[in-house]
């Protein structure tokens, strides 16, 4: 049987951190410490800042407001889910642990056939299709941004790439023009890290747990029915008793550590998809910039809507513990495995009620994405009204 290594599927995410946040792995130098707080200073902190600001000083045209707009709150939500997740950093480094502990309770046959067809293929196609739209988004970005630059070089003005404020005059001073341009294209590099690394880890941790939830089931529901005594059917039934623990605290610690990312995801996509369609409907003129909003549009819904579906699933299997418990073959068994079970399936009727919601509020699920599309076009029904149309 392959080895099963859920935890491999973690290898992009912090090859992100360790690019972010060296410090967290090892006691580092203090050329490193200053890396990280010059590079969260300079990028999570002002590069969002510095293009808000520019909404706020120089009140600008519809079309540069909502152009700026659509990078601003991409940016805002992308800084608030990387500190978010770099709060959260000790309980991630937990989860990763259960889930190697998780894995080397898989044995079956059945159990390996599951976990290959469906658990370890989510994962691989999720993670594919993260990886191919957010190098699609960057790839087309940078093409244009080269372009620009290019265009810049050889007209000998300056520019930079997204409306923004700059405490130092960029309009009559090439060097300073240029050093704004720079800047700009380094922290929508490192936004591109950050958003990788949040964006990879909620879809892909929801998918583990739904999986090994269901792996869980059916571990359970076959027990009784091999050969073995009683006496070992219930040491194997002890044994999924602490497998459940394992699983509970999974359950909890997911539910901390994707709570206010999740909150900030829904809100932040629903804004993001009103202010894309308005833009593209309203000032996208050239077929370049449409092909860039479209695909950018569609990257947006990629981020929400893994994450959406997983939470689905594992609720769904949540739920269905109970009945998992009962499908085993309990009326052959000694007393006390009866009444140890009966205890524990008081315990898991009792957690059904366990959801994920996102900042303690709303609860992640399909619904919850398509509430955010709502949302989305009912923010643009308001536009189109405001402009008339």
């Amino acid at each position: 049987m392959v080895t099963v290594d859920s935890v491999s599927f973690y290898r992009p995410f912090w090859l992100c951190m360790r690019v972010l946040v060296p410090t967290f792995f090892k006691d580092s130098p203090r050329p490193v410490q200053l890396y990280v707080m010059v590079l969260h200073g300079l990028v999570t902190l002002c590069f969002p800042l510095h293009l808000v600001l520019h909404l706020v000083v120089h009140h600008p045209s519809p079309a540069d407001l909502l152009k700026n707009l659509t990078m601003s709150l991409t940016c805002v939500a992308c800084s608030l889910k990387h500190v978010a997740h770099l709060y959260h950093l000790p309980e991630i480094v937990e989860i990763e642990s259960l889930i190697g502990q998780l894995d080397k309770f898989i044995s079956s046959e059945e159990e390996h056939r599951y976990y290959q067809d469906y658990v370890h293929c989510n994962a691989k196609r999720f993670t594919r299709c993260l990886y191919i739209s957010f190098g699609l988004v960057y790839l087309s970005v940078y093409l244009i941004f080269l372009f620009g630059v290019i265009v810049q070089i050889l007209t000998g003005t300056w520019g930079i790439l997204y409306p923004a404020y700059f405490p130092f005059n960029i309009e009559d001073n090439r060097g300073m023009a240029a050093v704004a341009l720079a800047y700009q294209v380094v922290c929508i590099l490192v936004e591109g890290i950050q958003g990788l690394g949040n964006d990879t880890y909620t879809p892909l941790t929801l998918c583990l747990l739904a999986g090994h939830l269901q792996l869980w089931a059916i571990r359970m529901a076959q027990l009784g029915f091999s050969e073995e005594k009683n006496d070992s059917n219930h040491h194997l039934l002890r044994d999924y008793i602490e497998q459940h623990k394992l699983l509970m605290r999974f359950h909890q610690l997911i539910c901390q550590t994707i709570s206010e990312v999740q909150l900030v995801q829904l809100g932040g996509c629903g804004a993001t998809l009103c202010i894309i369609v308005s833009y593209v409907l309203f000032f996208v003129g050239d077929a370049i910039a449409l092909v860039y909003y479209m695909v950018f549009f569609g990257v947006v819904c990629v981020q929400l809507f893994p994450s959406c579906y997983f939470a689905s699933e594992v609720t769904h299997e949540v739920q269905n513990l109970p009945y998992s418990i009962f499908s085993s073959r309990w009326y052959d068994q000694s007393k006390e495995h009866r009444f140890d079970l009966l205890v524990f399936t008081e315990m898991t009727l009792r957690s059904r009620g366990r959801v994920i919601k996102a900042g303690g509020l709303i609860e992640l699920n399909l619904n919850a994405f398509y509430a955010t599309l709502k949302m989305a076009y009912s923010l643009f029904a308001v536009v189109v009204r405001v402009k008339g149309i």
